[in-house]
Order: structure tokens, then sequence, then C-alpha cells
């Protein structure tokens, strides 16, 4: 059954605003991908890369020793400094965080009167925002959910969005994004798979902007979704308000020491060479999917595809039988369970996985 919150993602935009019905049991809210990818499955439901690179690992084991002391404020000053340098800012305009999730849990903070979510997009935030009892209005946009600044109600103070968004792996060009800039208005872009695209054409983590918030993750790239670190990247201004009732050590030593290193040379070029990889693992899987007959749904741009099947909850609990894990769009706004999204793998992961499905869909 599909939740009451869903919209149909084949026509106009939608703009759902709070009522009882989109506020009742939404307990699927918050299920994540790796709820799926069960231990001896093939993963394909979580969008964290590989292993972690050997670099990190080194330096992380190098820092066990300074767990009996509580984290330094030279190691917090040096992971902001880099992070600042690697994104041309100045260290006043970065927030560390314990995860982008805690990003989100902070939005609360910034007191708006009513939110905008660009829909199907991920769901921490609303979670935080229902949790603080703030309206909403879910702006979904149809498929292939390209980008309409227009369709974001004027009264809305808060607007957030990913890019690329999560799941649909859309890139929306940084022009849509500064064009729903309004007198007033907060505008927070989740770019926490920014850099799986090749030099990051549309981020906005370089652009000073007092109204408009980044978020950014080490999790997927460097496959360290177990550290939980990110950052935030704004005005000073924006980054106080969300961060003053924080606790004294938000983040642990270990923590410091990946983010440091993560927005490192080493790192940055690391970085980019998985991105190059992902463009040319991802344009294989597409064209295998759909030379299966299987659609790929709108223009993949991160390191996951949305696919569309008839039956996905039957298909995903098949695959599951012939040992893969895939990840249900059922409880993303603007989609169902006929939407199922596929991390992006190696050719020989994918062509089992395209067999597979071939064989399930008969």
């Amino acid at each position: 059954m599909k939740s009451k919150n869903r919209a149909n993602t084949t026509g106009a935009a939608t703009t759902l605003r709070d009522s009882t019905a989109l506020q009742e049991s939404l307990t699927d809210l918050g299920r994540h991908g790796d709820a799926d990818a069960e231990p001896g499955l093939i993963d394909f439901a979580v969008n964290v890369r590989g292993a972690t690179p050997a670099f990190v690992l080194d330096a992380l084991a190098g820092r066990l020793a300074d767990l009996a002391a509580y984290p330094g404020a030279g190691d917090q000053r040096r992971a902001v400094e880099a992070i600042a340098q690697r994104h041309h800012r100045d260290p006043s305009e970065v927030l560390l965080l314990a995860g982008a999730a805690e990003g989100f849990a902070l939005l609360p903070e910034l007191a708006p009167r009513r939110a905008a979510l660009i829909q199907p997009s991920f769901t921490e935030p609303e979670r935080a925002l229902r949790a603080a009892g703030i309206a909403i209005d879910q702006v979904v946009l149809p498929s292939p959910w390209t980008l309409d600044p227009d369709l974001v109600p004027e009264d809305a103070d808060l607007v957030v969005l990913g890019n690329p968004t999560n799941p649909t792996s859309v890139l929306h060009p940084r022009q849509a994004i500064e064009a729903l800039r309004r007198p007033g208005r907060v505008i927070v872009v989740d770019e926490a798979f920014a850099d799986v695209v090749p030099a990051e054409p549309e981020s906005l983590a370089g652009h000073r902007a007092d109204d408009i918030l980044v978020l950014r993750s080490i999790t997927k790239t460097f496959a360290l979704a177990g550290l939980r670190a990110g950052y935030f990247l704004g005005s000073p201004d924006l980054l106080k308000r969300l961060g003053h009732r924080r606790p004294h050590w938000p983040l642990g030593t270990l923590q410091l020491t990946a983010l440091e290193l993560c927005a490192g040379e080493v790192a940055t070029a690391y970085a980019h060479a998985e991105a190059v990889s992902v463009v040319e693992q991802r344009d294989w899987m597409i064209d295998a999917l759909t030379a299966a007959g299987i659609e790929v749904v709108g223009q993949p741009a991160a390191s996951f595809v949305t696919i569309a099947v008839a039956d996905g909850t039957g298909v995903k609990a098949a695959l599951r039988e012939h040992g893969y894990a895939v990840r249900s769009c059922a409880n993303f706004v603007g989609m169902d369970a006929d939407h199922l999204r596929l991390a992006v793998r190696d050719r020989q992961t994918v062509d089992g996985l395209v067999d597979t499905i071939r064989k399930v869909l008969g």
C-alpha cells in the first residue's frame, strides 16, 4: 500500500501542505538502504563506495593511542582550516558535524515558520522538521524531477534540496538553485554526493551567500559511514544559530582527523579519481539495464540510478532470494514501491544483477 504522502510522479508538480493525513504514521520515513543490505547479500542498496582507502585507515590507526584524551583544540582548528582551504572559504564559514544527519537535526535551530522540501529527496530533513513541529510544504517534482524555482511557495522561509539528489540522482543547475533565493529565506543544499561528480560543476560549496547553507559529507566516497563526519558551509551568522546549543565536544578525535585528511590534496585527488570511475561504471550500468528492457528514470549524475519496474516490491523480494539487496523508494515522497534505487557497482557485479533482474521479470 502506498503511504498517504505519496504524489503522482508523472503529472504536474504538486505542492502538499501539512495536513492531518500528512502527519499520520511516518514510521517508514527513516528507513535507509543499510536496512536492506543484510550480511551475505550483494549490496546495491547502500551508496557508500567500496572500502575505506588505506591512507585514511592508516591515519585513523595512528590516532588510536590518543583516545584517552579529550579531542584537542588543535585537532578541530586543523580540520576547520583544511575544509576552509578546500572550498576557498574563511574558517568562520565552516561548522563541523557528526555526520550530515546531525546537520539536518540542527535545522530547527533556524526557527523557520514554513519549510519547503523539494521532493523526492532524502528523508532526514522531514524527520527533523516534523519532530520540531515546523510546518512543511512538500514540493513534489514530476518525473524526471527537474527543479523549477517557481514551484516553491513564496511564504517558505526555508528551502531544502539535494544536489545531486538522493534517490533520484538528479543534478540541478546551480543557477536554478540560486533562483530560489528570496528576502528572509534560507536555502539548504545537501551536497552529500557532490564529490562523486567530476569537478563538481554545480556545487555551491565555494559560493559565499548569507542565505545559502551547503551540507557536505565524507561518508560516501571515503567509505566512512561508521565514523559519522561532515560539515556545514555558510555565513558565520547562520552557523552560529545552528550550533549554539551543541555540546562542548560534538566530534571525537578520529572524526576530526578524518575531516582534516579528507579535505587535503591527496584525498581530493582520490575523490576525483573515484568520481571519474563512477561515471564510467554508471554509463555501463545504464547501458546494461536499458539493453535488458529496464527503464532507467531521468539522467543519473550520482553514484546510484533509479529504475521503474512493475511490482517493485515483488521484484525487490525476488532479488533478495537470489542474493541481491536493492533499495525500495517507497518511503520517498513523490515515489512509490515501483521505483528501485541501485548503487553503481563494477561491471561484473552489475552484469550479475542485470541477468538476475531479467530472470525475475521473466
